[in-house]
């Protein structure tokens, strides 16, 4: 019977007006986002995060992560008509999902990613609704040193997996875990690398640097490399898949979203992973593999409802554990902190109205993506044709007003367009920028919870090996970074990423 008091708890959140407009804004925003190619939604929820201190914690979680699910299904818009993904997670989609739309079936195409979206969606919520509450009681045994030895393990496999060099996603992760302890010494209250400026007291802000690191560098790379949009010209009818289509899509669709749950789950996974292994996984049970990259609907199903599902599964460690498992995850972690929510197994508890809230509100958010997405398919397109000359400007100014807005000091604006200059010249030489965002938020938990710790052992560092929870993770974490030590593994991964 508990299980039906925390669905009414969470109903209640979630129906109350305020955030159920919230929702709606979080779910057309976030696809708008994943239709513009180039944008993205770490950059979108960097740009919306000074939005949200002027809501009620509750509105803010549901509006951020309607941004999330929201943008895996903008993303099949682009890949479907114009061939370019909207989001990294739709790369995949791609392949078949153009074929499709060059044979005259964009629709069954679009239809298709739609229902996908919305089962593999829904399906991860039911799973986020069984687990969260698991993984809560089960970090309940955590202390200091498990905590320390999962950021720790979080950290490893997110920058592990990082597109790129793998030594210059840990140098990133290195700067960001410097840039998140600059500020005031919480326990001794010593200023820390504040260059004897009042400015950098409060430390480096998470907005200007994360709007900067998203927003400015990825505005400047856009600029440098103007993506040719020509969408392909074809009417968009039939959105409603046939009983072929549906009888050549289950399959795909049940497995894509199991997969997509539990892959989201696990750090350094996520949507983009979950796409790529729905389709490989496809391709493989498939009888005519020869088929795929051809125009196969499994090709399209498949991917799109992982990639949804991802979002669920994202959310339960984020939720009940206090860890994101990838950039957007931890940007939702920032937005908890900035309103004073601390993440973790005592959520459930302290604040269940959030966290069911935010749970309930993903099934409303499903839904009105499915009624949203059918019938607006034109205006979307329309708006692939929108120049990009015309969108520069208008994201700028939403950039320098996010900035500005947060505590009203220029400071932060010329912090924001350092960290832009920074990206740019990140994403120019190789380095990525999701590694340092990541390091930035999580560093000061790792570095809390490891202080505390020896502060509990009086200085002996062995309480991370007697605690059998510490010492496993903190063992697969080193298993991890041994892993390019075995030329076998480590050829398998570098295909593996060259894929994603």
């Amino acid at each position: 019977m508990e299980i039906f008091h925390n669905i009414y708890t969470g109903f209640s959140v979630a129906f109350l007006p305020s955030n159920l407009f919230f929702c709606l804004l979080g779910v057309f925003f976030g696809t708008l986002v994943g239709v513009l190619p180039g944008l993205g939604s770490p950059a979108a929820i960097a740009l919306l995060l000074p939005v949200t201190f002027y809501m009620t914690p509750e509105s803010a979680l549901i509006m951020l992560a309607g941004i999330y699910y929201g943008a895996q299904y903008g993303g099949s818009i682009t890949s479907i008509l114009i061939n370019i993904p909207g989001e990294a997670t739709s790369v995949v989609t791609c392949l078949d999902g153009y074929q499709m739309a060059r044979k005259g079936r964009a629709g069954p195409a679009l239809g298709i990613c739609a229902f996908g979206s919305f089962i593999g969606g829904t399906l991860s919520v039911l799973g986020l609704m069984l687990a969260g509450p698991f993984l809560a009681r089960f970090a309940l045994r955590f202390g200091h040193p498990e905590y320390f030895a999962l950021t720790l393990l979080a950290t490893v496999a997110l920058t592990f997996l990082a597109k790129g060099s793998k030594i210059k996603s840990f140098i990133s992760a290195i700067v960001g875990f410097f840039v998140g302890i600059i500020g005031m010494d919480y326990i001794s209250g010593v200023p820390r690398f504040t260059l004897g400026t009042t400015t950098l007291l409060k430390g480096m802000g998470l907005v200007p640097v994360a709007v900067g690191l998203f927003g400015i560098a990825e505005v400047l790379s856009n600029i440098e490399n103007l993506i040719d949009r020509d969408i392909f010209k074809t009417k968009i009818k039939g959105l409603l898949p046939t009983r072929t289509d549906w009888r050549e899509s289950i399959g795909p669709i049940t497995r894509g979203s199991l997969l997509g749950f539990l892959l989201g789950i696990l750090p350094g996974g996520g949507a983009i992973v979950a796409s790529f292994t729905s389709y490989a996984i496809e391709k493989r049970v498939s009888k005519h593999p020869e088929k795929f990259g051809t125009g196969m609907i499994a090709g399209v199903a498949g991917p799109e409802t992982a990639n949804n599902a991802a979002t669920g599964g994202a959310m339960a460690p984020l939720l009940s554990l206090g860890i994101p498992t990838n950039p957007v995850m931890a940007l939702m972690l920032g937005a908890m902190m900035i309103h004073g929510i601390k993440p973790g197994p005592f959520l459930i508890t302290e604040h269940a109205g959030t966290f069911w809230g935010v749970i309930t509100s993903m099934y409303v958010g499903n839904i009105f993506l499915l009624i949203l997405n059918v019938p607006l398919i034109g205006l979307w397109v329309k708006i692939l044709k929108v120049p990009y000359r015309i969108l520069v400007p208008i994201i700028l100014l939403f950039c320098l007003i996010g900035a500005y807005s947060i505590e009203n000091d220029f400071y932060d604006v010329l912090i924001m367009l350092g960290w832009g200059g920074i990206g740019y010249l990140m994403r120019k030489s190789g380095f990525e920028p999701i590694p340092l965002i990541f390091a930035m938020i999580i560093g000061p938990i790792m570095e809390d919870n490891f202080r505390q710790a020896l502060l509990t052992s009086r200085g002996d560092f062995s309480i991370f090996l007697t605690h059998p929870i510490s010492a496993v993770l903190i063992g697969v974490s080193f298993l991890i970074l041994l892993i390019p030590l075995f030329p076998n593994v480590r050829e398998k991964v570098s295909s593996f990423k060259g894929e994603l």
